[in-house]
């Protein structure tokens, strides 16, 4: 396979290619892109290269073909004036030399003749040369407008994968909370905190009650005493 053909080959099926497709694939997005963006541009040095190489062998082909008719020409003439020259001696009564000059002639007929072949043969591949360099422009035509395309359009797609990649992020952070809801768990020491703060009540209320019984019986103390102190009295009346 000629460089010629394998460079037409990747324009050829690079220029088809389906970026979207491609990155839809890629498990890595931004590095996909990166990777295309250099893997069209050396293609496109190399394509440029081949075209050019391709052009140059054309017009050297084209200049070859130009030698090959004017000397197939030239050849034609020199046969002419060879036959002439024989046919004059012949006329004159010199066959020798008549038949040198045909002979002559015959050589400048045969290195026509070769000439005209390499036309022949050289214009037909000539013209595929034309036809492959047009196929090499059109490809570079259509990858440099991709190129182009993916480029321009390289930070909206860059853009666009990193929020993907965000939002997938927060879908598991999401489903994570849904296995394992927290506010189950402040709910519990809620509960815990609502039972110390009654215990500490209860404690104290349960401290309230027994002063008041003692303030209580103090009381009664009292009463009973004053009790006693107006029998006494009652009793040193009546004696």
């Amino acid at each position: 396979m000629t460089q010629k053909t394998s460079i037409l080959g990747r324009i050829s099926q690079l220029a088809k290619a389906n970026i979207n497709s491609i990155l839809d694939r890629a498990e890595d997005p931004e590095k996909m892109l990166n990777q295309l963006v250099t893997d069209f541009t050396n293609s496109i040095a190399e394509a440029e290269e081949a075209v050019a190489q391709t052009i140059a062998n054309t017009r050297m082909a084209e200049e070859d073909l130009r030698i090959d008719r004017e000397a197939a020409q030239e050849w034609g003439r020199k046969a002419a004036a060879a036959s002439s020259k024989a046919d004059d001696l012949r006329n004159a009564g010199d066959t020798a030399g008549a038949d040198k000059f045909d002979g002559l002639a015959k050589v400048a007929l045969t290195r026509q003749i070769g000439y005209e072949r390499e036309v022949t043969e050289a214009e037909p591949r000539i013209e595929q040369q034309f036809a492959t360099v047009e196929q090499l422009k059109n490809g570079l035509t259509v990858m440099r407008t991709k190129l182009e395309d993916l480029k321009n359009r390289r930070s909206q797609l860059i853009a666009r994968s990193r929020s993907a990649e965000a939002q997938a992020q927060v879908q598991q952070s999401m489903s994570a909370i849904d296995v394992m809801d927290p506010t189950s768990e402040l709910s519990r020491f809620e509960d815990r905190i609502r039972s110390q703060e009654a215990m500490v009540q209860g404690r104290a209320e349960a401290q309230a009650t027994t002063l008041e019984d003692q303030f209580a019986e103090l009381d009664d103390s009292a009463d009973d005493a004053e009790v006693q102190a107006r029998l006494a009295a009652l009793k040193n009346s009546s004696a």
